[in-house]
């Protein structure tokens, strides 16, 4: 089964990680209060540019955490905020929070196997399906070492018949599998304000809403495992397009002689408004805050749109569902991958489209 997992996950997904959070350690404010200690630890798998102001906002809401990244340097800025427990057990947490009225907020372990171990509540957060299928059903995944009863929540964005697979080999250990990808960016993750789109058991949505709540303010249930994911496909190729075509209006504008603030104004108060011009501008000078404003860097990586995009595709081949405008902005964001924004945030399609001039 791991192996088929293996190629169905290299057929949709790249090889590769999200780009890291650089550590900041006195960014991240300690959390120690009696509340932990009627909280039992969440392990949480996967601390890149979301899920790392994901864990923290977990953390913020009373809940000690057992973490691991396969990149060490990730964990960094958990470690400098305070002592981690090397390998204490999940009783030894415990006691601590009875006898002292708290426990240290985080334990950083050496493998997904060892947050299985230690947390009956996971969360992973990942950037493909074969990282997915590694976490779980790898040599050290979750799968070796969890518990029965055990809720599993995967809030990658990966393809949805990795999802269902992955649930049934979870539901074969006793345990619970949901997935839950989200939407909003890393500044919805930042501020707790992301969309969790939800598939599996309808009895077990309660249980899995309760942490995802602590990061997000919509939590919706989509049906049985898969349709998270297929929410959050669909959702995505939108957001492709509805980008693609911000660029080409203002790249279009300016040429014409638009200020482009003033082009953007007119775009927000008209029928051309939408998400990718009013809240994540790509024109840099536009908006404060947003990647365009910061050479791009930071946000949504061109290489996770090309990803996300490749499932929309896969997905639509299955289902014979003509996604003409798709496909061509799959192709879009490949070319970006290949002539060096594979590292940029999705929205420097602007500049992309600003250097081609080609087109």
């Amino acid at each position: 089964m791991a192996a088929s997992l293996w190629l169905r996950g290299a057929a949709s997904g790249l090889r590769y990680w999200s780009q890291r959070p650089r550590p900041a350690a006195a960014s991240l404010a300690v959390v120690c209060s009696r509340s932990m200690a009627s909280k039992t630890p969440v392990g949480f798998i996967g601390l890149g540019n979301m899920g790392n102001p994901m864990a923290k906002n977990l953390m913020k809401h009373g809940y000690p955490l057992i973490i691991y990244d396969v990149f060490p340097d990730a964990c960094k800025e958990f470690q400098e905020a305070g002592e981690q427990c090397l390998g204490f057990s999940l009783e030894i947490l415990l006691l601590c929070a009875k006898s002292l009225g708290h426990v240290r907020h985080f334990c950083v372990v050496s493998s997904p196997a060892d947050v299985a171990e230690k947390a009956d509540r996971i969360i992973t957060m990942l950037p493909t399906s074969i990282n997915a299928i590694e976490a779980y059903s790898g040599a050290n995944g979750i799968l070796k070492k969890v518990k029965k009863g055990s809720l599993l929540i995967d809030s990658s964005t990966i393809d949805p018949a990795v999802s269902k697979e992955l649930a049934k080999e979870v539901e074969k250990m006793g345990a619970v599998f949901m997935d839950a990808p989200v939407s909003g960016g890393v500044g919805a993750a930042r501020s707790g304000n992301l969309t969790f789109m939800v598939g599996g058991v309808e009895d077990e949505f309660a249980a899995a809403k309760e942490l995802l709540g602590c990061m997000g303010s919509n939590v919706v249930y989509c049906g049985a495992v898969g349709t998270g994911q297929a929410a959050k496909i669909c959702n995505n190729m939108l957001l492709a397009i509805s980008m693609i075509g911000t660029a080409e209006a203002m790249n279009l504008g300016i040429r014409l002689g638009l200020d482009p603030k003033l082009l953007a104004k007119i775009l927000n108060m008209s029928s051309g408004r939408c998400w990718s011009s009013d809240t994540y501008n790509p024109v840099p000078g536009v908006m404060d805050g947003v990647p365009s404003a910061n050479n791009y860097q930071g946000g949504f990586g061109t290489t996770l749109m090309a990803k996300d995009l490749g499932l929309a595709q896969d997905s639509a081949t299955s289902t014979k569902s003509p996604i003409l405008l798709g496909s061509l902005a799959h192709q879009i964001y490949r070319v970006m991958c290949a002539k060096g924004y594979a590292k940029k945030d999705f929205s420097a399609v602007f500049q992309f489209l600003r250097e081609e001039e080609s087109f």
